[in-house]
């Protein structure tokens, strides 16, 4: 691999899906600068633009599609000359999308993110669809485009047999990085000034499995992890319900640096679409889950998410999911819509569900939860929390954006401060004054409680 371009080019990325694939970009805008590139946000400015794509359900594969002929239309007006694109739908159906848009000049696959900077010189057709064997650790460049936390993904691939989810078809099987290396990159995010780290993977309560460390091995790498930074807050996302750790939840009963916070997605509640689904559990099993994490970790923030319009659900097992949600008491909730991936078994499925069926069916479910979720922000007004502060209101410079404990980036709302000053990347003590369905609002009350190292 070559240390410096041939050429430097102004390099714009485009970024779709998951945290796992913002990661993925982080390495690849960490490559490019490495290489002497300059990266721009502006993509005005471009003259090479990445389009990190996901192909994880129809609507996020046509996202990926419109993002890349959008870019593919400016070639030629203005700056932009090349086109790549990356990620899980190179993976998947990159021979597909060379034959369909032409304009694309290179592709980079889930293995290939450090050669980015070749493929941005020399162009390239797209490998043959295949799943990724790879793992990048601390050793790859990373450029952060998170504002106050970053994500460390501590394992690549699944095992797990959900007939709905082709992750495994591109991603590749389940493998872990090593504690040492998860400690060392968690240490050069806490000197770029991150107050939060967001372990992620698909099957991140797995984690260690495939390096002898037992079913505690997310244990294991917490307590490394906190033992080897002073980050203050340390979250971990995605708890497969049968595997999840009983210690884990004691260590954050009593870990203030552990986030009192749970997203486990469960997908439904009723016993056939669950077999059918090849998941693990049960209603009742999930709720005494529930239950323990309650009593073991004292105000803990509680996420799931479920799937609708799956091959076989009647009415009736929609008011089953619809009944367990309500026994739940979800602090927060996501609902996808099924969507019959190629090459999974549930694809081949009968009892195929109309789609305006399943769109009724997620609205309803999300209407359900809204009331939940006010409850749960109506309960901390008048209360006094640490926040993060991320920094200036999208919509408003005006006002600061900031999230509490239970709030993971990007998919738990908000709490926007209207009255107080704290630096971004910073944590401070804010009182909460109002409660609606998705923010919260509040006042910053004391100063910061930890600053950051290197905040804004």
């Amino acid at each position: 691999m070559s240390s410096a371009p041939r050429s430097a080019a102004r390099v714009g990325l485009i970024s779709l899906g998951c945290a796992k694939n913002l990661v993925d970009s982080e390495i690849m805008l960490g490559e490019l600068r490495r290489q002497g590139h300059e990266i721009v946000s502006d993509l005005e400015r471009a003259e090479t633009v990445v389009v990190n794509t996901c192909a994880f359900v129809e609507d996020a594969k046509r996202e990926s599609i419109d993002a890349i002929l959008e870019v593919a239309a400016r070639k030629g007006e203005g700056g932009v000359r090349r086109l790549l694109v990356a990620g899980c739908m190179v993976n998947r159906f990159g021979p597909d999308r060379a034959r369909e848009i032409p304009e694309i000049d290179g592709f980079v696959g889930l293995d290939q993110l450090r050669e980015v900077g070749e493929v941005g010189e020399l162009g390239g057709g797209p490998p043959l669809p295949a799943p990724a064997h790879l793992v990048f650790d601390h050793t790859a460049p990373r450029l952060l485009t998170t504002r106050g936390h970053a994500y460390l993904k501590v394992a690549e691939g699944c095992d797990n047999p959900c007939t709905f989810c082709a992750i495994p078809l591109w991603r590749g099987r389940f493998r872990s990085r090593s504690v040492e290396s998860l400690v060392a990159e968690a240490r050069q995010l806490e000197a770029e000034g991150i107050a939060e780290l967001c372990l992620i993977a698909q099957d991140t309560t797995r984690y260690g499995e495939d390096l002898a460390l037992g079913r505690h091995g997310l244990l294991r790498l917490v307590e490394a992890l906190l033992a080897g930074t002073s980050i203050p807050w340390i979250r971990f996302l995605y708890a497969y319900p049968t595997t999840l750790d009983r210690e884990l939840l004691q260590l954050m009963g009593s870990e203030a640096r552990l986030c009192s916070y749970l997203d486990i997605p469960l997908q439904h509640s009723h016993p056939e679409i669950l077999s059918a689904m090849r998941r693990g559990g049960s209603a009742e099993r999930f709720l005494r889950l529930l239950d323990e994490a309650r009593s073991l970790v004292p105000g803990i923030h509680l996420r799931s998410t479920f799937i609708v319009g799956f091959p076989g659900e009647t009415e009736a097992h929609f008011a089953h999911l619809l009944g367990f949600v309500e026994r739940a008491r979800f602090d927060h909730l996501g609902a996808f819509v099924y969507s019959a991936e190629e090459g999974t078994p549930s694809a081949s499925l009968s009892g195929r569900v109309p789609k305006q069926v399943a769109r009724r069916r997620h609205g309803k479910l999300l209407e359900a939860q809204r009331p939940i979720a006010l409850a749960s922000r109506r309960a901390l007004v008048g209360k006094r929390l640490p926040v993060l502060v991320e920094g200036a209101c999208e919509e408003s410079e005006h006002l600061l954006q900031a999230r509490h404990q239970g709030m993971a980036p990007e998919i738990d709302g908000r709490i926007l401060i209207n009255d107080g000053e704290a630096p971004a990347g910073s944590l401070a003590e804010a009182e909460v004054t109002e409660a609606h369905a998705s923010d919260l609002v509040a006042r910053i009350v004391a100063p910061a409680l930890a600053a950051t190292p290197g905040a804004a």
